[in-house]
């Protein structure tokens, strides 16, 4: 479908031809519509699938050709998990919107609260922010939500895990107008807390899922590589990043410390790269990521903060040199390549470390992952084996412990005998009866 095919009016159309979008994407084509409709909406694609232009031109549809319900209130609000999607999502509104003359705000958790109060007096007709903020400006009454027309929520999965519960039954509270719509968007919905949400906050929603959260991505090449201990990973990124053509390239890590560690690792092997982590402050992650959206350094080395929503063209490469503990976190970081019908390649270091991790990646993603080598860096370890419950007969997974003690082999424990204390009653009903023990007799002189 193209978008010239659709009923938007005619400075939308000519801002999308403009901007060089012309046919849409499966979740644009399907989400659109149902949108300008003013139906609430729950919708699950996997990432890199084109939802933010999916809900941006269905609300700035509806600010162009309906009247407003409220002379100063914001007529869409858009909420994001995390700053750095926030800011995208801002900067693709206002590339749709400069030219029409509509006004928007960035409400952000860590930037100053006072400048954000001056914007929103300016009676912006979308406000985008981060739930934190939004809720705190509605508590300090510099933000009214009641004339509120279109409320989306961005990543909700992500929002409820990082635990925004309250601050979206609060917004959700203050934008009561019996007229307002809610598209909601996910990576998932498979999770009681969103069904929650969804039913307080929805009213009668249309749902729309493009392909499960773990399904395959035909435009990245998913490899994984076993390792042997930490020596060996940075010996098979460094031989990776020689292997590889690629534009830019993303590295995720599990710790904050590693991030500038493997930063100055590859930087010494003559590649231009940052360090990005939760600990930095905002301003110096906006700068980080400035930098690198603009290609003025090849290799970004990060932890999760960067795993979600980040529109990057120009990544071709992703590699995890550690494995997320959350399955779902692995198709968000591997989805920073291959985004908008680019090809993208993603490779994932797996060691004894990591196997309990890869175990749930695999499950999650249905999928049989392909394991390749490396010229002269093939690893020792391949995995832990499963070992049958000698009680139940099921098999279960190795821990981790137990297999490196056992050169891979999982020890089973014994099962305890249960003594039969009270003749069929099961021991935990009853307290235990001491025997006592018979007085010794006098000794006869």
């Amino acid at each position: 479908m193209h978008f010239s095919e659709l009923p938007l009016d005619h400075r939308l159309t000519q801002t999308l031809e403009r901007k060089g979008f012309e046919e849409a994407t499966e979740i644009q084509a399907k989400g659109i519509a149902p949108a300008l409709q003013h139906k609430d909406l729950i919708v699950s694609s996997k990432t890199g699938s084109g939802k933010t232009l999916a809900y941006l031109i269905p609300a700035i549809q509806r600010v162009l050709r309906t009247k407003a319900l409220s002379k100063k209130d914001p007529r869409v609000l858009i909420l994001a998990p995390t700053r750095e999607l926030a800011k995208q999502v801002f900067s693709q509104l206002k590339s749709l919107t400069d030219g029409i003359g509509l006004k928007s705000a960035l409400v952000l958790g860590g930037e100053n609260f006072n400048d954000q109060v001056k914007a929103l007096r300016k009676d912006p007709q979308f406000v985008v922010g981060t739930a934190g903020r939004i809720a705190d400006h509605l508590k300090d009454r510099s933000l009214f939500l009641n004339g509120l027309e279109l409320l989306i929520l961005d990543e909700a999965d992500r929002m409820l895990d990082l635990g925004f519960s309250e601050q979206l039954k609060a917004i959700d509270a203050a934008a009561d107008h019996r007229k307002r719509q809610t598209l909601m968007y996910s990576a998932t919905l498979d999770n009681a807390e969103l069904h929650e949400l969804t039913r307080e906050m929805l009213n009668a929603p249309q749902r729309i899922s493009l392909g499960a959260a773990g399904e395959e991505h035909k435009d990245i090449e998913q490899k994984f590589i076993f390792a042997d201990h930490i020596e060996h990973k940075e010996a098979l990124l460094n031989a990776l990043l020689k292997q590889q053509h690629f534009q830019q390239a993303i590295i995720f890590t599990a710790t904050r410390e590693d991030t500038d560690r493997l930063a100055k690792l590859v930087s010494e092997q003559g590649y231009k790269s940052m360090g990005l982590s939760g600990e930095q402050t905002q301003a110096q992650r906006s700068h980080i990521m400035s930098e690198f959206s603009r290609g003025h350094f090849k290799i970004l080395v990060t932890t999760d903060v960067a795993s979600r929503g980040l529109d990057l063209l120009k990544v071709s490469l992703v590699v995890n040199f550690d494995l997320p503990k959350q399955a779902e976190e692995y198709v968000h970081r591997v989805g920073r390549t291959g985004r908008a019908g680019n090809q993208g390649s993603a490779y994932s270091f797996v060691g004894p470390k990591d196997w309990n991790s890869f175990v749930a990646i695999r499950d999650f993603i249905h999928q049989q992952p392909e394991f390749t080598e490396l010229d002269g860096l093939a690893a020792k370890f391949s995995g832990f084996k499963a070992k049958p419950n000698k009680r139940t007969g099921k098999w279960a997974k190795a821990s981790q412990k137990g297999a490196q003690g056992n050169n891979g082999k999982t020890k089973q424990k014994k099962p305890v005998k249960r003594i039969n204390t009270f003749a069929g009653e099961d021991v935990g009903d009853k307290p235990l009866l001491i025997k006592k023990k018979p007085r010794p007799k006098p000794e006869e002189e």
